[in-house]
């Protein structure tokens, strides 16, 4: 199965992002949004691995205090559109403590360097000459746990389901 460590988006922020895809969406950007349940902020993306326990396992493993973080910028890459986050080094540890507990039990993940992101919208179709006027607002939000999440491809796009969440001391 298809695995990932996630922060999930909760209250102002999920709405601060959900608020964006509208604006987004008014203005007649198409695309592949992102459903507002499927928002987060990946930690570690594993890919294919069979035993979701022992991932879990190594995730209760983890000793971290709730931390706030900061939604401040909207970006792209080509085609895809993401919220971006202002420094915090709580969040650079949790993620770096996680990709190391997963090196140390012989777990696989992407080792691509951490950037916090949302990504909100994929295969963005912006009409030609068109500029986009978004009101985007800065975003707090406490970070008080993390998820195990299952990545499958449903009909219409990405199903996440939550296997397990470990919660801050």
């Amino acid at each position: 199965m298809r695995l990932f460590v996630a922060i999930p988006l909760k209250g102002k922020m999920g709405k601060t992002v959900t608020g964006v895809q509208d604006a987004f969406r008014a203005q007649g950007v198409g695309g592949a949004y992102v459903p507002a349940e499927n928002l987060h902020i990946t930690l570690a993306f594993i890919g294919e691995y069979s035993d979701p326990d022992f991932v879990l396992e190594v995730m209760e493993g983890l000793s971290f205090s709730a931390f706030d973080v900061s939604m401040d910028r909207l970006g792209c890459f080509d085609d895809l559109w993401w919220t971006g986050f202002s420094d915090s080094a709580a969040l650079e540890k949790l993620a770096r403590e996680l990709r190391h507990a997963l090196a140390k039990a012989g777990i696989p993940y992407d080792k691509t360097k951490f950037k916090p992101h949302v990504s909100f919208l994929r295969r963005a179709k912006m009409r030609e000459g068109k500029q986009l006027a978004v009101n985007f607002k800065a975003a707090g939000m406490k970070v008080d746990c993390i998820s195990l999440m299952r990545s499958d491809r449903g009909k219409n796009g990405m199903i996440y389901t939550e296997l397990g969440t470990v919660y801050a001391l």
